[in-house]
């Protein structure tokens, strides 16, 4: 290996993507047991690396001499092997800090809550300070000597004014996973969270439903890469392509999901839209089917309804959680809130609207065996249809204008993104 990274588990990293966008060599993941690490740095087999959790700190032993940024911050996550000399050097601070500038977070004179006492959160500490933060308190799930606990949090904290997540909760697959009620923190403006996999956790989904400035960490990881490859190579990079990479990433990352009633050709736009886009499909009825053995009319007939929305509950925080899908969704996904946040976080959200006179009465689906329900749960679902969808795709001609439409429409939403 002469780039890379190496961490622990690598299986979701955007990393190699990035770097190879950013630059002209091979970027290889290298999953790393703590046991091989020693071994690892004896050997001195690369000519510049990535570092990410656990081993951020860890790698400090083995390097002949550290950057006095990274002595300041007390992690590493880049070094440089120059003729069997290892450097180590910090450009998460400089990611971190490209992150909050970028989005207009203001940190000077406000009260910071840090969540998590890890790697990643000295390069954060260290940024707040930087930027001149009133107050930094480090939150941690237990007690341990320079924090306090969420529950102390609570009592004495709720006035914070910035919220940043360096834990691993709510990382892919942890999906359902939130490092903090923000319920009792009415005076927070902004919400940070540095992971990147899913592009949206649950905490940059619960901040924006409460209006705050709420970002994900993928602007972060590329700025840290685009700072460490400079490093790696002794080279400079204009600062926008940053910006440059990152819609492009979300552009290939991002899930198109589409949403309607049944029979409104979900199926057929989105096989068609995936050959467009370059994406997979998949059906999350025909996932069911294939998880229960058996037809869905037959597992409603056997186990009701609240059963099987369990089942699509999983299957769809199952494929939610990957990326560059086109999904086609069955029509009753809407009715459980957590299906949508599963499919907003890596998602954007088209309707296929198909006039009723033109949906298909019957066929196997149990819910729309006759005109008067189809009418009544027509009725039902269109606002929750509304309320979840980012655009609605007219499905009432042919087919290629609809998969035109849902082309463009995803082209255009992911251009405006701004986290």
């Amino acid at each position: 290996m002469k780039y890379g990274l190496i961490g622990e588990k690598l299986g979701h990293s955007f990393s190699k993507t990035i770097h190879e966008k950013l630059a002209d060599y091979i970027y290889d993941l290298y999953p790393l047991p703590k046991e091989e690490l020693s071994s690892f740095f004896e050997k001195k087999e690369f000519h510049a690396i990535n570092v990410t959790i656990p081993y951020k700190i860890a790698v400090m032993d083995y390097l002949d001499e550290i950057d006095e940024r990274a002595k300041a911050v007390g992690s590493v996550n880049t070094i440089v092997n120059r003729n069997h000399k290892l450097s180590g050097y910090n450009t998460d601070f400089s990611g971190f800090l490209y992150l909050l500038q970028h989005n207009n977070i203001e940190i000077k004179n406000k009260k910071v809550l840090v969540l998590g006492k890890g790697g990643a959160s000295k390069a954060v500490i260290a940024v707040l300070r930087h930027m001149q933060a009133k107050q930094i308190v480090t939150v941690y799930y237990k007690e341990s000597p320079g924090t306090i606990t969420y529950e102390v949090c609570e009592k004495l904290h709720c006035d914070a004014d910035v919220i940043v997540n360096t834990t691993p909760v709510g990382m892919y697959p942890d999906l359902q996973g939130c490092p903090i009620n923000l319920e009792p923190y009415k005076n927070c403006k902004a919400v940070v969270d540095i992971i990147y996999n899913p592009i949206k956790t649950r905490l940059v989904l619960e901040g924006e439903k409460r209006n705050m400035i709420a970002v994900g960490g993928m602007e972060m990881l590329i700025a840290q890469a685009k700072y460490a490859v400079e490093i790696f190579l002794n080279t400079s990079i204009a600062e926008y392509k940053i910006d440059k990479i990152y819609k492009e990433l979300l552009f290939e990352k991002k899930n198109v999901v589409l949403i309607g009633m049944p029979s409104s050709g979900k199926t057929t736009i989105g096989k068609e839209l995936a050959n467009r886009l370059q994406k997979d499909f998949v059906d999350i009825d025909e996932q069911i089917v294939l998880k229960i053995g058996m037809t869905i009319s037959a597992y409603f007939e056997q186990f009701g309804e609240d059963d099987f929305r369990d089942v699509e509950q999983e299957v769809i925080k199952e494929f939610a959680g990957r990326n560059n899908l086109v999904i086609s969704t069955g029509g009753g996904c809407i009715k459980r809130t957590e299906n949508m946040m599963y499919l907003s976080m890596n998602g954007v959200i088209l309707l296929i609207q198909r006039e009723l006179a033109k949906l298909v009465v019957g066929e196997g689906r149990p819910l729309s065996n006759s005109t008067t329900a189809l009418e009544k749960m027509y009725q039902e679902r269109l606002p929750l249809y509304l309320l979840y969808s980012q655009k609605t795709i007219e499905n009432n001609t042919t087919t290629d204008y609809a998969v035109k439409q849902a082309q463009f429409a995803y082209t255009e939403i992911v251009k405006k993104t701004e986290y």
